[in-house]
Formats: C-alpha cells, structure tokens, sequence
C-alpha cells in the first residue's frame, strides 16, 4: 500500500507504483500491524476494499465515528472511502484481504452486484461480522487457496481463480450475517430482493453524485422511477425520505473532513460541492445543530 500525504484525510492506494499490477493481496494481520501500526492507529481511507478478520484479539475498531468491538473472528468489511482506525493493540492475529473494485466486479450479474454493493456499500448495516468459533473453516480454506494461488506467476486463469475464492469467502460470511440477523430478534435479514437492490442503486447513486447538489428527483429519474415511488422505498425499508439520506451523506463527508483532516471549512465546502461557504455552515449547523467550527472543537 503507498500512503498519499496530503491535507485531507490520509489515502492509501494499492500498487499506485506498478498499475499493471493485479489490485488483489492478502496479508497477514500481524504483519501489517508489525509494519504499520503507527499509521493504521490514524483515522485513514482507502482507494481499494478491505476485508480484515481478526481471527484471535480483543480491541476495539472504528468506523465512521463510531466504535465496534473486536474479538475472535470478526471481520469487517470497509469500503473504498470509509474512514476506518485501528486501536493500538499489537497482538492481533488473522488476515487483511485488499482488492479493488475492478477486480471483484467483471460484469453487473446477481451475484457482482450483491458482492460490491450489499456487503460494502450499504450504510445501513454492521461494517462487521463475527463468524463464531466452529465456523471459521470453510474461510481457512478460501484463505489457503488464495494464498496458494498468489504463489503462482503468470498461470493461465490465475485472476479468474482468485476472483471466484474471494466471492466463496465473501458468500459464506454473508451466510453467516443472514444467520445471525436471523437470531436477533427484531432484525430482519438484509436479503438483496427487487426493492432492497434498488435501494442499493439508490445509495450507490449518491455515494457517485453527492456532491453535485442533485435534488431527490433527479435521483429518481436516474433510477427510472417516480419520486414517489422512490420516496415510498425508502420509507418503507428505512423510514427515511430520499432527501433525508442525501442530506446524511453530505453531512457524514464533512464530518468526516472536519475530524481528520485539516483542510478550513472554506476548503471543506468546497470539496464537497458548496460554492458559498456560508449557505455550507448553515446547510451544516441545520442538520447537526453545531457550526462545522463547533463540531470540530469538540472532538480536540
């Protein structure tokens, strides 16, 4: 991984030096944490998807401001772009899984799309799983295939073999989710049906535009669909009107800017779309009854 050090939040990106080079590796946990530590404990992004599973360890991980426990087999899931941080425990074992979008996603069928947009994209689920003692091995077995084939130099398929390793892996852990959202009462598994996959578009289109300032019903008309239509979706799965999540995704990047990065809020509002930086302090302080200045203080 090459850092980029700039203002904003720290970026790291995945064989930037060598871009011919195949966008997928696996790494030991405890190797990256022996070279990376000081870096990784940093709120950070990435250009690429990460998969970590924590096979033994007991901490604490951070995601988007907030704090989810660690303990054996957990794994999370981040998403290019998604602020993330490790604690300062030194003594985790397991494996990091990097890859980038165009690896995973060769085509747009069923199982590519649940893959790059149930798992990762979808802010409205856990970033993590605990697969349980007893059930972590059908994952070894994906993580030695993985392995075994990263071995190889220039073997004919070798992507096309790896590519099918990591979806088998990414599938039986989302099994083991739908098991677990199952259990708990009052949840109800995140089963990707027509409604729920449009949701996903939906959340995929302002993850690409939000900062274009596009209205609710240019989202629907991207989507083919009424305004109405869209609004009743989001309201039913998740009591939110389509502004509301728009909004939110405004609000959670400059959040996120403010907090870790250390661009002014003029460079902020710019960033994310604002021409005037006093209607962005305003659009701020409307959603989070804090000024972005305010915000940030309270966080020092």
């Amino acid at each position: 991984m090459k850092k980029q050090e700039q203002e904003a939040i720290y970026e790291y990106h995945l064989h930037a030096d060598f871009p011919d080079k195949m966008k997928f590796e696996i790494q030991s946990l405890q190797d990256v944490i022996k070279d990376h530590q000081e870096d990784m404990v940093k709120p950070h992004i990435h250009s690429f998807y990460q998969v970590i599973w924590f096979k033994s360890g007991i901490g604490k991980h951070f995601v988007d401001f907030n704090e989810y426990d660690v303990s054996e087999n957990t794994i999370f899931f981040i998403a290019k772009n998604q602020v993330h941080a490790f604690d300062n425990n030194p003594d985790y074992e397991g494996f990091v899984i990097h890859f980038s979008e165009d690896f995973l996603v060769q085509k747009e069928n069923d199982v590519d799309f649940f893959l790059k947009c149930s798992i990762f994209n979808n802010p409205y689920q856990m970033p993590s799983c605990c697969v349980g003692s007893g059930n972590e091995y059908k994952l070894d077995e994906y993580i030695v295939q993985m392995q075994t084939e990263l071995k190889e130099h220039d073997k004919y398929g070798q992507e096309d073999l790896l590519r099918l390793y990591l979806k088998a892996f990414l599938i039986q852990v989302q099994r083991r989710k739908y098991e677990l959202e199952q259990l708990n009462k009052g949840m109800a598994p995140f089963i990707v049906d027509e409604k729920r996959t449009q949701l996903i578009h939906f959340v995929n289109l302002i993850e690409e535009n939000y900062t274009k300032g596009l209205p609710a019903s240019k989202y629907a008309e991207m989507l083919f669909v009424s305004l109405r239509t869209l609004s009743n979706l989001t309201l039913q799965l998740l009591n939110k009107k389509p502004s509301e999540m728009i909004h939110e995704r405004i609000v959670l990047e400059a959040k996120r800017l403010l907090l870790h990065s250390e661009l002014n809020v003029n460079q902020i509002a710019d960033k994310i779309g604002f021409e005037d930086p006093s209607y962005f302090i305003r659009y701020f302080k409307k959603y989070t009854n804090q000024s972005p200045t305010a915000f940030r203080k309270s966080f020092q």
